[in-house]
């Protein structure tokens, strides 16, 4: 993308720099362990390996996408605590590889930095600030996106049973438009807005509602969209260290500046009832899921349906 190698420069110093605090930090057991206050710090490292299979189609069977892959991820966070307050960096990235017959990038890399401080204030509220940048993120409206993002959320909890956080985001995205070192670009912003609910039935049985609106403004055209979505889940613990997620999503998208064969604003809306199983042994995680997803717009081409399953296999540090 234009622009790109400094930003990856920025992004892998970044990188390089929490790692070298965290092994710095880690190494002085004195800091760790002063009793004199209430401060703790944590390292906290997860590595995982999944698979993906999907497929989708027309409704008439004519056109059928395949979607396989495989990733690798890795993260490494640093969190600084007290009874109150809470500071944390961390490092993030993945590899995917796509196989067979997939359309569109058969193989990406997206590098990931989040910095945020939370606050509880009284024993009811937190506020939460955080800053992340994304390299090489997939996005709605495109394949390669380089983004850098501000929120804050408000979390409100007046008991265990009932959790309602508001979240606010601003983003900047900046987009790669043409092929290699000698394309063009461009960029978008605009706000989203995250509201959720979650109702606590007993240790690891929730039922949780989100809602979310988003925007991305952009001078080019095929880059801007607006998009509501509601999601309703219900988790619950099978034993101990697995637990079983059924959801339903549904997203409304509509992109301004792309037009139909008709010539009307293009509208897609999804339909998405998935289900996933987490099975948490120790330091081990595994989790699958599996989705169907209904998608219906005004587009024939983008009216289709299709599944996809996922397996990852994790551990954390």
């Amino acid at each position: 993308m234009l622009g790109k190698p400094p930003f990856r420069a920025l992004l892998r110093w970044l990188t390089a720099a929490v790692a070298v605090l965290a092994s710095a930090l880690v190494a002085a057991p004195a800091v760790a362990a002063d009793d004199s206050d209430n401060w703790k710090l944590d390292l906290l490292a997860r590595v995982e390996v999944g698979i993906v299979t999907s497929q989708s189609s027309d409704s008439e069977d004519e056109l059928i996408i395949n979607g396989d892959g495989g990733y690798l991820r890795g993260a490494v966070a640093l969190e600084l605590e007290d009874d109150n307050t809470t500071f944390s960096i961390e490092a993030d990235r993945i590899q995917v590889e796509r196989f067979g017959s997939a359309t569109g990038r058969q193989s990406y890399d997206r590098d990931r930095f989040t910095a945020s401080v939370a606050q509880e204030l009284g024993d009811d509220w937190e506020v939460r600030l955080q800053g992340r940048i994304y390299d090489d993120l997939v996005t709605v409206e495109s394949s390669d996106t380089d983004e850098t993002s501000a929120s804050l959320r408000i979390e409100y909890e007046p008991v265990l049973a009932h959790r309602f956080r508001a979240t606010v985001t601003w983003r900047e995205r900046e987009y790669d438009d043409g092929a290699g070192p000698g394309g063009t670009s461009s960029q978008g912003d605009g706000v989203r807005v995250d509201l959720d609910y979650r109702h606590r039935l007993g240790r690891y049985h929730y039922v949780g509602v989100d809602l979310r609106a988003e925007e991305i403004n952009s001078d080019n055209p095929f880059r801007s969209y607006t998009r509501e979505s509601a999601l309703l889940s219900y988790t619950h613990p099978l034993t101990s260290d697995l637990r079983v997620r059924p959801a339903v999503e549904v997203r409304h998208t509509r992109f301004d500046g792309r037009l139909t064969p008709t010539g009307d604003v293009r509208e897609d809306t999804q339909v998405v009832p998935e289900v996933e199983l987490l099975w948490w042994p120790g330091n081990w995680r595994l989790e699958a899921e599996a989705k169907y997803i209904f998608s219906d717009s005004n587009d024939p081409v983008r009216d289709r349906e299709g599944y996809r399953f996922s397996l990852t296999v994790g551990y954390v540090f």
